[in-house]
């Protein structure tokens, strides 16, 4: 990805009720427009919506820089902690797979930034499962993205009955 221009977007959703982990990621080069618009959110927060830099601890944030952008509201303190706790140690852990793995090289790390857009329910209780379903679907967005998955082939396969975990068409 040397391309300042190419960008990789990927999604994956892993687990069921409430710590199910439905991730959205944009995987692209600090100088391209996946730069900008990472810097752009970091510094324009809103109500309930504060993105920040995913870390595997403190003061080591996971490469290539993640953006955890929460989907969901903080809607309560039981709610805040899992964000930014278990699901962000998901997250974290799941980019740093993708690096282990090769998904993303080592030599493009630093060149890159990616932002992971993270849905965590409110009524989500489990912080082992809400970190393993994120982990998870942080990985296999990744995957997605840099395969350009799905194919178009699929989505017109999909087209006459979409299915999510909400609602299935008749």
């Amino acid at each position: 990805m040397s391309d300042p221009s190419v960008v990789l977007i990927g999604e994956s959703f892993i687990g069921q009720g409430a710590e199910a982990a439905h991730i959205n990621v944009v995987l692209g080069h600090r100088s391209g427009p996946v730069g900008t618009a990472w810097a752009t959110a970091l510094a324009t927060p809103s109500a309930g919506h504060t993105p920040f830099v995913a870390v595997l601890r403190p003061g080591l944030p996971v490469k290539p820089l993640t953006l955890f952008v929460n989907k969901a509201a903080i809607a309560s303190d039981g709610h805040g902690t899992l964000t930014w706790g278990a699901a962000q140690a998901g997250v974290a852990g799941g980019v740093a797979d993708a690096l282990a793995e090769g998904t993303i090289t080592a030599d493009e790390a630093d060149d890159l930034v990616l932002i992971a857009a993270v849905w965590v329910s409110p009524a989500a209780a489990d912080a082992d499962l809400v970190y393993a379903n994120n982990r998870a679907a942080t990985r296999a967005a990744l995957d997605a993205g840099r395969r350009s998955q799905p194919t178009t082939a699929e989505v017109l396969a999909a087209r006459a009955a979409p299915v999510n975990p909400y609602y299935q068409a008749r």
